[in-house]
């Protein structure tokens, strides 16, 4: 978090956070609760690249949306039921604030696209809030509030390495990642969760196996994430290339790539990412899939272990 001060020392009026993109490493489904949610395992990791967000003092709550996907995102849920004003108004709500703010959200990922972009802009919104209004709030204080609006918040709130179990309030730190270079890769479609969650429930994948554990970390160097991340899988990625076959293009084309180690989906999809052995390998791939599907949006990225890139 980085903030703006008035002259003569006084008190941060603007205050700016990154919010990443969220990557499921492995995503499994592993039961389903009474209330119908499901349980899951997932390996979360976080990159550097995403949207941006600022807040300063104003007298009302209000939100600029601006940035290439704006347009995407206020067509799909308008400003009064974007994640970003739910959690600033949520905040309200739970701590009986009565400040507003002026928030403006750079709005670079892809919307309705798997790697978290809302959950991460609500994320960073609580945070900044909560310092703008001199809440005081903890962590897990924010986390409670997070997951009344959705089950990525609690470890977008985090903002680094983790596996998530539960329906995702159960958030653990593990070791930290080896250096991994990826390629981002969505269709240009949005798949919206419920719908993906619905159909794997339909198909009857689930078989009520029980949770395998998986170390936690540290891993020796990246062949060894690697490997065994290939002995895991993404549980929605056959539902979700059901609603949108674009996944399994992508998912081809990114395979396809000189070097790639793994191509998988990332939450509920449409994008998608692969794994290559460094920067000067990915950018290739993403050079050369951006002039092959220019319609795709195509990003190389890497992965950060402690989450800088959303304190940056």
């Amino acid at each position: 978090m980085s903030g703006e001060r008035a002259r003569g020392g006084r008190e941060a009026l603007r205050l700016t956070r990154r919010a990443p993109a969220k990557i499921n490493l492995f995503l499994h489904i592993v039961g389903r609760r009474g209330d119908g949610y499901h349980r899951l395992e997932s390996l979360v990791a976080f990159t550097d690249i995403g949207d941006g967000l600022s807040v300063e003092r104003a007298p009302e709550l209000s939100l600029v949306v601006q940035g290439p996907f704006a347009e995407a995102l206020n067509a799909t849920s308008g400003h009064d039921a974007n994640l970003v004003m739910r959690a600033a108004r949520s905040l309200q709500a739970r701590t009986g604030a009565t400040q507003g703010a002026r928030l403006v959200l750079d709005k670079e990922l892809p919307v309705a696209s798997g790697i978290g972009g809302g959950s991460s802009d609500a994320a960073a919104a609580l945070h900044l809030l909560n310092g703008l209004w001199a809440l005081g709030l903890a962590e897990t204080a924010l986390a409670q509030i997070g997951l009344m609006l959705g089950s990525d918040l609690p470890v977008c709130l985090r903002g680094r390495t983790a596996f998530v179990s539960g329906v995702g309030e159960v958030v653990e730190d593990c070791g930290r990642l080896p250096a991994l270079f990826l390629v981002l890769v969505n269709p240009g479609q949005g798949l919206a969760t419920p719908e993906v969650y619905r159909a794997f429930s339909a198909s009857g994948a689930l078989d009520g196996s029980p949770a395998r554990a998986f170390p936690k970390g540290p891993w020796a160097d990246e062949l060894a994430l690697i490997a065994m991340l290939k002995e895991t899988r993404n549980d929605l990625e056959a539902p979700a290339i059901a609603l949108c076959p674009a996944i399994a293009q992508v998912l081809k084309a990114l395979g396809a790539q000189e070097g790639c180690a793994l191509a998988r989906m990332s939450g509920s999809g449409a994008t998608c990412f692969g794994i290559f052995p460094g920067r000067a390998a990915a950018e290739r791939a993403a050079r050369a899939l951006a002039r092959a599907e220019p319609a795709w949006w195509v990003k190389p990225a890497r992965l950060f272990a402690s989450g800088t890139a959303a304190s940056s």
